[in-house]
């Protein structure tokens, strides 16, 4: 086990007008599972990488256990990594698949066959060990791919989105199971994915990256409640965060017909209008002020519903807005209903900055 830090780890390829990855500062715990999530193009591959000695690091430098990696090789590095294709050896066996890099490495024979029952008992594949990949589904090779990095028994796993293969169940039923392995190992562990409920249900904490530069690190739940600036908040959730341009009043920010209060402190310097975010279970249905939405979407999930709705008197594209209701007396298609935010889960934004207000 070890603690891994970027320290201003910048990579920015030939040709390239912008870095990849720039300045990244990330500092991850002994044992923890820290996932790095992003929209395509993001970096998060790259910082991965980085970390894995697979990318030069153009400027900056990286620690595992406080050793500086930077100019070492993969191999000199003590990390396993689990890529998104698996990348077995159709030829070999499940076992010679799992203890090919320790036969490599010159490990006894004895050794390398009692590493991997032991990693195929911890991953439910002991029946299939002598099995060839071909034989195998698709969640079967990719715990073959997660058992080759466990008999190596790293300091540092890395993940680069080793579900996007899967179809979805297998998807929800493997993301568990990893979630629960590397808590039992205590290996620490970075993961990379696209997805931001992968991110969200797998991580201790969850980096969010755009254009290179990290967005925000915290745990789950605190990023799902206090994210950092409009982009995190949008990206983090889903159904994604509604998102108004809300003119400053006095006593606070106006919300269609209502003023949501907002202390004066807060709006300081903000200009004349701030953005306005409230997630979808947290709009309330009203009989007063507030935001009127004309629905032109239901969908019916039994307990809930979610609508999908835009600002009355405006065009269905123009304002889209998503609420989630009680699934038993959802309203109609072609209904207008008011909407009002539920008591203080609303988050404020500087138009220009996109940094939040306020605590």
């Amino acid at each position: 086990m070890a603690t891994v830090r970027f320290d201003k780890a910048t990579r920015q390829y030939p040709g390239n007008d912008t870095p990849s990855v720039d300045q990244l500062d990330l500092d991850i715990a002994d044992g923890e599972f820290l996932v790095l999530v992003g929209p395509s193009g993001c970096g998060k591959s790259t910082s991965l990488r980085m970390l894995a000695g697979l990318e030069e690091v153009d400027s900056g430098r990286i620690f595992i256990d406080e050793q500086d990696v930077t100019d070492l090789s993969p191999k000199d590095r003590d990390v396993a990594m689990v890529f998104q294709n698996y990348a077995l050896y159709p030829h070999m066996s499940v076992a010679d698949n799992m203890g090919f890099a320790l036969k490599i490495a010159g490990v006894d024979k004895a050794e390398i066959r009692s590493r991997v029952e032991e990693a195929a008992r911890i991953l439910d594949l002991t029946e299939f060990l002598e099995r060839k990949p071909k034989a195998l589904s698709g969640g079967q090779r990719q715990r073959v791919a997660m058992g080759r990095a466990i008999v190596r028994e790293p300091k540092v796993f890395l993940m680069d989105e080793p579900l996007s293969n899967l179809d979805a169940k297998l998807r929800v039923q493997t993301r568990t199971q990893i979630a629960s392995l590397q808590r039992r190992l205590g290996i620490t562990t970075v993961y990379v994915t696209h997805d931001q409920v992968e991110a969200m249900t797998m991580g201790d904490r969850v980096a969010v990256l755009k254009d290179g530069l990290l967005q925000q690190c915290d745990t789950p739940r605190r990023m799902y409640d206090h994210p950092d600036n409009v982009f995190v908040a949008g990206f983090i959730g889903s159904p994604a965060m509604n998102l108004f341009e809300a003119p400053a009043v006095d006593g606070g920010v106006r919300f269609g017909s209502a003023t949501h209060p907002v202390e004066r402190a807060t709006l300081e310097g903000t200009g004349s209008s701030v953005t306005l975010g409230v997630r979808p279970e947290d709009l309330e249905v009203t009989t007063g002020d507030g935001l009127s939405v004309e629905i032109d979407v239901v969908e019916e999930l039994g307990a809930d519903a979610y609508i999908y709705g835009h600002l009355a008197g405006t065009t269905p594209t123009d304002r889209p807005i998503i609420a989630r209701v009680d699934g038993r007396t959802p309203p109609q298609k072609g209904d207008v209903v008011t909407f009002r935010p539920a008591g203080d889960h609303v988050h404020l934004f500087d138009i220009e900055s996109g940094h939040r207000l306020g605590a």
